[in-house]
């Protein structure tokens, strides 16, 4: 299988073990692994409970007494809670978790397309359920690995056969995910994906740093003509509606929420960024959070048998 490198590590285990069997002429994968809604009595830490909506929900406990909640609708990662007790996650009051739309807020999955285009808003990724492959512990670090594949559904829009694999990895400081997609077909395909994350702040007080010098692709004022520049401040403010692609962005950028918190965002292969604010289209929550997301907006091509993985790192000083 050709695999898409990275450019560092990330404290992420190993895989579930992967079985193939050959149906109908065409190689097929499967993980072996817990049942959807269920979790290894080892992994410590781990644990499936009833959330919002009574959707199944993960919640992962760190032995340092941090807590992340996981949904399985959409494969969304709802709170971050560190071991003082505050959530630097974001989930707008406008919320449902009805599966009649995707959760808003958290770390919500864009795949296999990253805005508008041929298919749905941010694809259909966000709006679908999960299925658990794998939990673990390992020193004290609750891990769980979460699987979509293609349905009808999908297919219905995007007709390819494909397979996501997407680990969530909680320590005592720190939140990592590790997305990988797997081209199941005879055929090949591409696409485009992002994590649109939403980090609790004070819009007036927050700044990110690390994007100077930056190609940027503003939507402001325009969504559907961005305009081309290039960034040139050490930190990058929230005066107002932001919507904004910086291209080829670096893998580490530093997020100050104006809430007290300095929070590391790296990644690997994840190559840009975008930072998203609705000011007055959002009044009743705008001043409450700031997006700021790794993306790939330029499509990736996989042929069959081909995957890419990215992985996100979210900690605290």
């Amino acid at each position: 299988m050709a695999m898409v490198s990275t450019a560092f590590s990330l404290p992420t285990l190993s895989p579930p073990k992967l079985r193939r069997v050959n149906r109908n002429g065409y190689w097929n994968r499967y993980y072996s692994g817990v049942a959807y809604a269920s979790v290894s009595k080892e992994a410590v830490g781990v644990r499936v409970t009833e959330g919002e909506g009574n959707l199944p929900k993960v919640v992962l406990t760190s032995a340092g007494g941090s807590e992340a909640d996981v949904y399985l609708f959409g494969g969304c990662v709802t709170s971050w809670k560190v071991a003082n007790g505050k959530d630097l996650l974001f989930v707008r009051p406008d919320a449902v978790f009805n599966k009649k739309k995707p959760i808003s807020g958290g770390l919500p999955h864009c795949f296999p397309q990253f805005g508008p285009g041929l298919i749905q808003q941010h694809g259909f990724a966000r709006n679908v359920d999960w299925s658990i492959v794998d939990s673990e512990n390992v020193e004290g670090n609750p891990v769980i690995t979460l699987l979509l594949k293609d349905g009808p559904y999908s297919r219905s829009m995007w007709d390819f056969s494909f397979q996501a694999l997407y680990k969530v990895i909680l320590t005592t400081k720190s939140l990592s995910t590790e997305l990988t997609i797997t081209n199941t077909d005879n055929k090949p395909f591409s696409f485009s994906t992002a994590l649109h994350t939403y980090f609790r702040a004070s819009v007036t007080g927050a700044s990110v740093r690390g994007l100077k010098g930056c190609k940027t692709l503003s939507k402001d004022p325009d969504p559907k003509n961005p305009l081309e520049g290039k960034e040139e401040r050490d930190l990058v403010t929230f005066p107002g509606f932001v919507d904004c692609v910086y291209l080829n962005a670096p893998n580490e950028l530093r997020l100050d929420n104006g809430l007290g918190d300095t929070i590391s965002i790296r990644n690997t292969n994840w190559t840009d960024a975008v930072l998203w604010n609705p000011y007055l289209q959002m009044e009743a929550c705008y001043k409450d959070f700031v997006c700021v997301e790794n993306a790939q907006i330029g499509n990736v091509q996989l042929g069959p048998e081909q995957s890419w993985t990215a992985t996100q790192h979210l900690s605290i000083d």
